[in-house]
């Protein structure tokens, strides 16, 4: 399995790393014809009005939206959960609209304000999960057919809508390969 990271801007080196480790081959992402080499894709965190104005420029856009709605596994983290949601509260910005939620941007403070936490997941995590917020997302609102898979005071910062996972945290920040390996394995 071939597993594309997005390579516009944010967090790519590491999310590559992470798939490496969990056995898998990990492909930048820069143009649509990248973009049909792989089976997986993961939208990194970064700054999502940069990433979001690229994939326009480069017609990725278009192509995540028609791989996600075919059915493609797509995991986005921080900025990468902002594009792909349906609502992000206060802004207009370009959004894939792959799942059934509504964001509220930066909503646990500023650069200076992020943090790590021991954070319980749904369906993988028997020990805590040590959750890297940093100018973090997170879903104010989830549709029906949304899973949520964690919370963080009383706020949903992991969930999955069928083959569209997403998370406020960055995984890739951490040495724990669990999220990457559920991500990518062969029952996602």
């Amino acid at each position: 399995m071939k597993v594309g990271v997005l390579s516009l801007q944010g967090a790519v080196k590491e999310h590559l790393e992470m798939i490496k480790r969990c056995g898998f081959e990990g492909i930048k992402i820069k143009t649509v014809g990248d973009l049909e080499k792989v089976d997986r894709l993961i939208i990194p965190g970064g700054e999502s009005t940069a990433i979001a104005k690229l994939a326009k420029i480069y017609g990725l856009d278009r192509e995540i939206i028609k791989r996600g709605k075919e059915g493609m596994p797509i995991f986005g983290t921080c900025a990468g959960m902002i594009l792909l949601a349906n609502k992000v509260i206060g802004n207009e910005q370009i959004r894939f609209n792959l799942i059934d939620i509504v964001v509220e941007r930066n909503a646990f403070g500023r650069q200076v304000d992020s943090f790590e936490v021991d954070l319980k997941i749904e369906d993988f995590s028997e020990k805590p999960f040590k959750a890297v917020f940093i100018r973090a997302p997170y879903i104010k609102k989830a549709g029906r057919e949304v899973r949520v898979l964690a919370e963080f005071k009383g706020k949903i910062v992991m969930a999955r809508q069928k083959n569209i996972l997403v998370s406020s945290f960055h995984p890739e920040l951490t040495d724990d390969l669990r999220v990457h390996k559920y991500f990518l394995s062969e029952n996602y």
